[in-house]
């Protein structure tokens, strides 16, 4: 028994002291960031803003590995099973806590198989409506919704997207009854509210704001809880009384469950320091994105979000029945 005892506490000394050296020696060669959706979007934009400032940082490549499919689960799927050790990170954002309700069957949970590293980024969202819609602001937005309940159409890029589940929110919060237009993609749901085939839709800020001083496209709130600085006079949904409806599009580094908190360190720091660089600042500035305060880019604010997120948006789902594709 004494024998057995010393051994056991012998493995845990070996075993300790090489996870020690090897937080040390970290990183020694490329690290892989799992981006969740293809190649051209909001998610594959992110990393690749991240991708020079972190590996400056960490004196090693970072390569970049786009997984699609699934609302963004078979890529969590994939980092969740990775080997602890730092090498493999995952960029997520709030489908992957809309994953945990949406697709029951997945092979992981996003609270017990990842530990997060950092928050990325928040991007502004906006309500924006159709150029031909009678409403010029929030207010007579109601009016004319309470005049046409039932008969109004929202527009969303697909099922369990973040422009999905955000109308579903917001409309349940205006008390209106809409019917909800499925497109393949935030580009066709943007067609055709430009065309005048749907009412609203939730459209990107960037993407929002020449149009509407274009004359092309009319907004009525931004959807987060910070205004967007090129349509500075659009209030949030919480400036309208609304603070439920504060809901914002965030990114996340996320490691496997078992990284080492020394390796987790490392890469929260290169984080901080990539996003303290000011040519990452400026391509934000320009894309109507926003980093988080100091004091939130930690690992343990990050967990917390990804538990919040995961408790509002499981809530949605079931509220409005809304199964995975």
């Amino acid at each position: 028994m004494i024998f057995l005892r010393g051994l056991a506490a012998l493995l845990a000394a070996c075993f300790f002291t090489d996870g020690a050296a090897s937080a040390q020696t970290y990183p020694d060669h490329p690290i892989t960031m799992i981006v969740a959706f293809p190649p051209g979007g909001a998610d594959d934009a992110t990393a690749r803003i991240l991708q020079d400032p972190m590996q400056k940082a960490l004196g090693q490549p970072i390569v970049i590995e786009n997984i699609g499919g699934a609302g963004g689960m078979i890529a969590a799927a994939k980092a969740a099973r990775a080997e602890p050790d730092g090498y493999t990170i995952l960029l997520h954002q709030p489908a992957l806590a809309a994953g945990m309700t949406l697709y029951p069957n997945r092979t992981f949970d996003a609270e017990k198989d990842f530990v997060p590293i950092g928050l990325v980024n928040i991007t502004s969202n906006t309500l924006a409506g159709r150029p031909t819609l009678p409403a010029n602001n929030f207010k007579e937005l109601l009016t004319w919704m309470k005049q046409h309940n039932g008969n109004i159409k929202v527009g969303h890029p697909g099922v369990g997207s973040f422009g999905h589940l955000a109308d579903v929110l917001i409309m349940q919060g205006l008390g209106a009854k809409v019917t909800q237009v499925p497109y393949r993609g935030a580009g066709p749901a943007l067609v055709d509210l430009l065309g005048g085939q749907v009412d609203l839709s939730i459209i990107s800020a960037v993407v929002a704001g020449p149009l509407v001083k274009n004359g092309k496209m009319k907004v009525y709130a931004i959807v987060g809880k910070r205004r967007f600085d090129q349509l500075p006079d659009v209030p949030t949904f919480g400036d309208l009384g609304y603070t439920k409806l504060n809901v914002d599009f965030w990114h996340m580094l996320l490691a496997p469950a078992g990284t080492p908190r020394p390796i987790i360190d490392k890469l929260n720091a290169a984080l901080r320091t990539a996003l303290a660089d000011p040519k990452l600042q400026k391509t934000y500035a320009d894309g109507g994105i926003y980093e988080y305060p100091a004091d939130q880019e930690t690992p343990e604010a990050s967990a917390a979000l990804l538990k919040s997120e995961i408790a509002l948006w499981g809530q949605v789902i079931r509220d409005n029945h809304i199964a995975g594709q």
